[in-house]
């Protein structure tokens, strides 16, 4: 059945590959690295970090941005830049071809990558439960109502294996399920009725879905036997962690102080990733921030016994065949 999975992702399969293949060749002369694990305010001139986002400008995003407009980055030594994607996932090669220094992932395709020997370390969470949903359109009454009908997928290979999970997750056929990829376009795939459901954010997609009236059916996947992991986590190439440690603790810091601004202002927050989006409904911006609230405390935490208990789980779902280690994958002492 994976394999399967695997052969519809295969030009992600092939990015991977070819990160894989950059990680190992990337050398130079990169700063040393630090023994300490947090980081301090300090008077050293900033270094420029630059930080790849997953997804078009959101609410997810918003405590970079707002480290960046506070300049709450530059008491932690780094001067941060924000790369947004193109028309499909990219921050994968870009952070392991050394053309930026911290990246966004799902934390699925955190393991897959790293079981195909790309050497990414999760170092921060920027939500500390899973924001992942089928979302379907009102006439599917349960996941395995999905047999025979088309979901969306975006393109990364996580996403299968999710659609996976929760469909069996209520006892269906998953093989029966047909897959389209339509890259980012979820909100107007439901709204044109080219497709029945798609794997997307219940804090991004759900919102705007119903604040266009869509009547929608949210299943999420903590209801279908998951364990309430980091959905959305920083990440980092290995050797860049080595090298550059200083500044990926600033970039860190300074991340989780900008957590901490957008919990307590956040209306500059939403008038800012409404701008960064295109988006002239800041009211949208503005829920999708209230509702993101209670999953993004403790601010950047990773936390072990959780991750260690999403890795069997995402092993006995097939989104990895081989049961991710914990220790290599993240570094726990970055976000303490």
């Amino acid at each position: 059945m994976l394999r399967a999975v695997l052969r519809s992702t295969s030009r992600l399969a092939a990015v991977v590959a070819a990160a894989a293949l950059a990680i190992a060749a990337c050398g130079g002369g990169d700063e040393a690295s630090t023994a300490t694990g947090t980081a301090t305010t300090t008077a050293r001139p900033a270094a420029p970090a630059t930080l790849a986002l997953d997804f078009t400008p959101n609410a997810v995003h918003e405590p970079i941005f707002a480290a960046v407009r506070e300049g709450l980055d530059r008491p932690h030594g780094v001067r941060l830049r924000i790369r947004e994607p193109g028309s499909a996932p990219n921050s994968l090669a870009l952070l392991t071809s050394g053309r930026v220094d911290v990246g966004i992932l799902d934390v699925h395709d955190l393991a897959i990558a790293r079981e195909r020997g790309v050497d990414v370390v999760g170092i921060a969470a920027l939500v500390q439960k899973p924001l992942a949903a089928l979302i379907a359109r009102g006439d599917v009454a349960r996941p395995r109502s999905l047999a025979g009908r088309t979901v969306g997928v975006s393109g990364l290979p996580s996403d299968p294996a999710f659609v996976r999970a929760i469909v069996q997750g209520d006892g269906g056929a998953y093989a029966r399920v047909k897959q389209v990829t339509i890259g980012f376009q979820a909100v107007s795939s439901i709204l044109s009725r080219r497709v029945d459901a798609v794997p997307a954010f219940w804090n991004a997609e759900g919102v705007a879905l119903r604040r266009r009236g869509v009547r929608t059916r949210e299943f999420r996947v903590e209801d279908y036997g998951a364990p309430a992991y980091p959905e959305v986590v920083l990440v980092t190439a290995r050797r860049t962690l080595e090298r550059k440690r200083a500044l990926v603790d600033g970039v860190v810091a300074a991340i989780g102080d900008g957590m901490r601004s957008v919990l307590a202002r956040p209306e500059p927050a939403a008038r800012q990733i409404a701008r960064a989006a295109g988006q002239a409904d800041v009211g949208l911006v503005r829920e999708q921030l209230r509702v993101m609230r209670p999953v993004v405390v403790p601010p950047m935490r990773l936390d072990r016994a959780v991750l260690e208990r999403w890795a069997d789980w995402a092993t006995r779902f097939g989104i990895v065949r081989r049961r991710p280690d914990v220790d290599r994958a993240f570094a726990f002492e970055v976000a303490r």
